[in-house]
């Protein structure tokens, strides 16, 4: 196959911790999306830890123990985030103000009529309970993206390290999650 297109492309044989780099045919000097810079990001997953380069151009990773403290660095992240989502619900029902029951007569069996009673749950817009939920997503939505990004990498070691906080984060927050059944709910 001829490779003459990518001129100026260093076509080097990288070691398993590197990781590795994939070149599109139409990759060429004037097709670039850096600006001159050919680094390419890897697009199947490794496992390595030379020149990891982690959310930021200044944060790469060049050894075994940058790597273990990186894997734990994320998996507190993981986990803090499924935290910070409980965290969120029990805040949400602690803060609502408003409980309002409704009922409304629906027609039951053998022209029956039966009464089918709601429950409306309400906030206050303007309250600190709304603000304080407002930035805990702001702060959220960035953590996901955080982590979302890691997982791109495709470095097997981050990928195991996000998976695992946020399976460990899950079993240890979540079991406390009240889970309600509505029994008139009739669409299982």
């Amino acid at each position: 196959m001829d490779h003459s297109h990518h001129m100026g492309m260093n076509h080097t044989n990288h070691s398993s911790t590197m990781p590795p780099t994939h070149h599109h045919p139409t990759t060429s000097a004037s097709h670039s999306h850096g600006g001159g810079d050919s680094h390419m990001m890897p697009m199947t997953f490794y496992f390595g830890f030379k020149n990891v380069e982690l959310l930021f151009s200044g944060l790469v990773i060049n050894t075994a123990g940058e790597m273990a403290g990186a894997f734990v660095a994320v998996f507190l992240l993981a986990m803090f985030y499924e935290g910070l989502k409980i965290a969120r619900e029990s805040l949400l029902r602690k803060s609502q103000v408003s409980i309002r029951y409704n009922s409304m007569p629906v027609p039951g069996p053998n022209g029956t009529i039966l009464m089918e009673t709601h429950k409306t749950v309400g906030q206050q817009m303007l309250s600190f309970p709304h603000l304080l939920q407002t930035v805990l997503h702001i702060i959220q939505v960035v953590i996901s993206y955080f982590l979302m990004l890691i997982f791109m990498t495709y470095n097997g070691y981050l990928c195991i390290a996000v998976a695992a906080g946020a399976g460990t984060g899950y079993f240890l927050f979540s079991w406390k999650k009240a889970v309600v059944v509505d029994i008139t709910e009739h669409c299982h």
